[in-house]
């Protein structure tokens, strides 16, 4: 009796000292021998004992948080709506864009071709180099039925598979960026390896910056671009200014330096946008943190920075505390990853390091705002795409003529995000271990979603499994035991509402087949890249 007495006091005290009814907790192995497992919810105990201490702090709040997903390219948009038939297809996007399923809430298209492309490269508005076309009489997103076979451009397979996701889920933001002008606006006439906007010459009958330049040539391209796509019913909810502007690969590619961005954002795009899309999002910069080696502030002026919403990062070249330069320089800014990926072969460790680590960790909790990786599907090959490239895979590998998927580590982080994060939350502080990410010990990041809810993500860098104990600023020293695995990361959602906790589908199963992997590979972090190696 005494017993049973002293078992009814410690539920009683649990209760008291809890402020949520519902609790949801999953755990996900580097290896995804273990995928979204469900954990039973943790008894409170008295003490963090040995394990390291997870306080979750909402008194002490931080950027909002937009969403997570990934890129629509024409490569992945291919595989998509060519490989799987209309059930397959819509079983697969309803599982990643469905809020009450995956909850992925962004997306990311290419202004025009980028690589991978299933198609031969295109612009909106192709003619000869030497000809021009001021008045944007020939731009168009493609002909022909959306999906149908011989469909071009946009049509053929992004415009498609786009209009299905927003079917499942209205709510998704959509960022588009160009890889390149049309050839005919460069100084190369050639939309590859880089070269640049024909800056300070003039396309039409005059010396009307907007209308006469090709700067506002181009600046207006944009706008075409999303007038074109809201009257197929396509809402673009932000745009970069270019897509990798130090890189001058053999694919679509256009060089700017960071202050070239931003005084065409702020002399051509954000007039041009504001007699029509006053709200349109501009990012600058779209590129990996090399490219951050100065602070912001002296490049950038604060007229310049009044005009664009924001920068984004890429994560394929450090060191990513340059990030600082642009956070801590603006910081009114919107701040994103807009795009990285792993190989095929990448090893857990590097895999989650890369994934849980920098994206889903260190960088959200240094202030980014929202996620989207680099192509949602390639297939076991890592193709399509129109140089040879394989290798590389997707958020989730789709074999090219069965149309089966594989769903691979990013997967699981992107949908930590969008299962367990409500849209509107603010990232709040929490508890950490880890000074990059990567190293040390655990490393958190934290939500308060609107109605009260609580979520966070707590990573584990290390190739052993470490304990957590996990407490929320309000419960006094009611904390919860769990164990972390190597490389993994375990989720917590506390709500008194009701819990998204739907499965993830069962994977397909098949082959693999990388070889030979052309182009440098990516590198983790940590790891040196060895120049001169499979290029």
């Amino acid at each position: 009796m005494s017993g049973m007495s002293l078992q009814s006091k410690s539920n009683e005290k649990e209760e008291a000292m809890s402020q949520f009814t519902k609790e949801f907790w999953t755990v996900t192995s580097g290896d995804l021998d273990q995928h979204r497992e469900i954990v039973a919810t943790p008894k409170t105990d008295d003490t963090p004992g040995n394990a390291s201490p997870i306080v979750i702090d909402p008194s002490d709040r931080k950027q909002p948080w937009i969403g997570a997903g990934a890129a629509i390219t024409d490569a992945a948009a291919s595989l998509i709506w060519g490989s799987m038939d209309a059930d397959q297809r819509h079983a697969f996007l309803d599982d990643c864009f469905n809020p009450q399923k995956g909850g992925f809430s962004v997306i990311r298209i290419p202004l025009g071709s980028c690589e991978p492309s299933a198609q031969a490269y295109y612009t909106y508005d192709d003619v000869p180099f030497g000809e021009h076309d001021n008045l944007l009489t020939k731009f168009s997103l493609g002909e022909g039925e959306p999906g149908a076979p011989d469909a071009t451009k946009d049509f053929k397979y992004i415009i498609p598979v786009v209009k299905e996701i927003l079917a499942i889920n209205p709510a998704v933001k959509i960022m588009a960026s160009p890889w390149s002008a049309p050839a005919w606006m460069k100084n190369t006439g050639n939309l590859c390896q880089g070269g640049h906007l024909r800056f300070d010459e003039w396309t039409g009958n005059g010396f009307d910056p907007m209308h006469d330049s090709f700067e506002g040539a181009y600046a207006r391209y944009f706008v075409k671009y999303v007038q074109e796509m809201e009257k197929i019913g396509i809402p673009i909810w932000a745009v970069s200014v270019q897509n990798e502007p130090s890189n001058a690969p053999k694919w679509p590619a256009m060089m700017w330096t960071l202050k070239q961005q931003a005084e065409f954002a702020h002399n051509f795009l954000r007039p041009a946008m504001n007699d029509a899309y006053p709200e349109m999002r501009i990012f600058i910069n779209d590129d990996s943190m090399h490219n951050l080696q100065w602070p912001v502030r002296e490049i950038v002026t604060p007229d310049e920075a009044a005009s664009v919403d924001g920068l984004t990062v890429h994560t394929y070249e450090g060191p990513y505390s340059n990030f600082f330069n642009a956070s801590r320089s603006y910081s009114h800014w919107l701040f994103g990853m807009t795009e990285r990926r792993c190989m095929i072969e990448e090893t857990p460790e590097d895999a989650a390091h890369i994934m849980s680590g920098i994206i889903g960790n260190w960088l959200v909790r240094n202030g980014q705002s929202f996620i989207a990786l680099w192509n949602l599907a390639l297939d076991e090959r890592g193709l399509p795409n129109q140089v040879g490239a394989t290798g590389r895979r997707g958020v989730v590998t789709i074999h090219h003529e069965t149309g089966e998927v594989i769903r691979n580590l990013e997967y699981f982080m992107l949908r930590a995000f969008g299962q367990d994060v409500k849209p509107g939350s603010v990232v709040v502080r929490s508890s950490n271990h880890t000074p990059d990410g990567w190293s040390g010990g655990l490393g958190s990041v934290a939500f308060l979603a609107p109605d009260g809810d609580i979520a966070a993500h707590i990573y584990n860098p290390t190739g052993d499994p470490i304990e957590a104990a996990v407490t929320i600023n309000g419960e006094g020293g009611a904390w919860q035991h769990v164990t972390v695995p190597a490389w993994g990361t375990v989720t917590v959602h506390k709500s008194n509402h009701s819990i998204n906790g739907s499965a993830v589908p069962e994977d397909g199963s098949f082959d693999l087949n990388p070889e030979p992997t052309h182009l440098l590979g990516d590198v983790a972090p940590g790891k040196v890249r060895v120049w001169g190696v499979d290029e």
